[in-house]
């Protein structure tokens, strides 16, 4: 199955003007990462991103740039705005505590396959319209 285009950022939280969340949309340029605002101390970004298309997702691969912990919910355009996302990974750990905290090993590249990803892109769960949004 071929990478599928992220069409466009719908939203998301913070950005650091030298590194943008529009960065995400070039993956031939994967030393430009999105970080958080300097001043943002939440501990958390989150992105609303829209895929060019409708597609089955069988698989993720995810770029890490000093992110400790990841998760992602899959929804679709289509659906009313009430209508809570489906977890499609539960919160994975990319970084231990130590390697957090030491600033060690703040990059890397993590695949999750279809075992992971199957249950929440069963049509039964998404239904059969409508863009996906990640």
């Amino acid at each position: 199955m071929a990478p599928v285009k992220i069409s466009h950022v719908v939203s998301f939280s913070s950005q650091d003007p030298r590194y943008p969340v529009e960065n995400l949309l070039n993956p031939d340029n994967p030393r430009r990462p999105w970080l958080s605002c300097p001043q943002d101390k939440s501990g958390q970004l989150k992105v609303e991103l829209q895929l060019e298309r409708a597609v089955p997702i069988g698989y993720i691969d995810v770029g890490n740039c000093g992110c400790a912990f990841l998760q992602i919910d899959v929804g679709r355009s289509s659906w009313p705005l009430d209508r809570p996302f489906v977890t499609l990974l539960p919160a994975t750990m990319l970084m231990s505590l130590t390697d957090s905290k030491q600033g060690k090993n703040r990059s890397g590249v993590r695949m999750f396959k279809d075992d992971v990803v199957a249950h929440a892109c069963n049509p039964s769960t998404l239904g059969d319209r409508g863009g996906w949004i990640i």
